[in-house]
């Protein structure tokens, strides 16, 4: 006897653990996972999804998704549905991955002189760069908030910057597949390439003399700076900034975590210049 529709939906697949490295069969490791950053690279022309494991609780959520996709063209395998405890045992200890994961390509390299062209003719522009922040939470949050402050691009360091997926990419919510992302070997080339192209490179350092809110003739065109917990902004990239500037903060703790000070800084920003 033929299957309902309803029936066919919620038919569960036994599917095997994937491995890593496997690209030529049927199973791939989940690399992206949680409602918010699979759908922004579900959605996006620009990815390459080989699969999407997904809860029969999390399908209902994500079936408009699934029907998006279709409906915009977009080459995107079945979905592999599978029971709760199956899931589990598929993704990394401690995840909070929502009961759904996929498995992408990464998206295409980009060079901090692809940034430049892409704002050449941005009346204004704002991009991040990050001097050795390579904890996956904070890189994750600064893109989610680069994404809704509308910045224009993240620069990161080639060596020590975090992979794009995993907890990075669920912490930013589905901003990896906004924010464009540079990697540049040398920091302190890219400042100087960033400067030459009319961007003001502002260091966030809270011995700064002056108070953000204070800025007010930085240019249409800013880089901000921002240095790892701990040690900041490294000698050799503070020399290539043109402004070091703090936040307002006092109190009995003063300092910020380095992404919600990337989100003040952020916000701050949006209207100078």
């Amino acid at each position: 006897m033929k299957k309902s529709k309803k029936e066919q939906q919620k038919r569960v697949i036994n599917q095997k653990t994937p491995a890593a490295g496997q690209r030529n069969n049927n199973t791939h490791k989940p690399n992206i996972y949680g409602l918010h950053a699979v759908r922004e690279a579900w959605l996006n022309k620009n990815r390459a999804i080989h699969a999407l494991y997904i809860t029969p609780a999390a399908q209902r959520q994500f079936e408009n998704d699934i029907l998006k996709a279709k409906k915009l063209g977009l080459q995107r395998p079945e979905p592999v549905i599978l029971e709760k405890a199956k899931f589990e045992k598929m993704m990394q200890r401690d995840s909070v991955h929502q009961g759904i994961a996929l498995n992408c390509d990464p998206l295409e390299e980009m060079d901090v002189q692809d940034l430049v062209i892409r704002t050449h003719d941005n009346r204004h522009s704002v991009i991040a760069l990050l001097d050795q922040v390579t904890d996956p939470h904070n890189v994750g949050a600064i893109m989610r908030s680069a994404s809704a402050f509308g910045l224009d691009g993240l620069v990161m360091q080639t060596r020590h910057a975090p992979a794009l997926e995993g907890v990075l990419a669920k912490t930013a919510c589905g901003a990896v597949d906004h924010i464009p992302v540079a990697c540049a070997t040398n920091l302190s080339r890219a400042l100087e390439d960033l400067k030459e192209a009319g961007y003001t490179a502002l260091g966030m350092d809270e011995r700064g003399s002056t108070e953000i809110g204070e800025l007010l003739d930085l240019g249409s065109k800013i880089v901000v700076v921002l240095g790892s917990e701990g040690t900041g902004i490294r000698p050799l990239v503070k020399e290539k900034c043109d402004v070091l500037t703090r936040l307002p903060t006092g109190g009995a703790i003063a300092s910020l975590n380095v992404s919600n000070a990337a989100a003040v800084a952020f916000y701050a920003l949006r209207s100078v210049g």
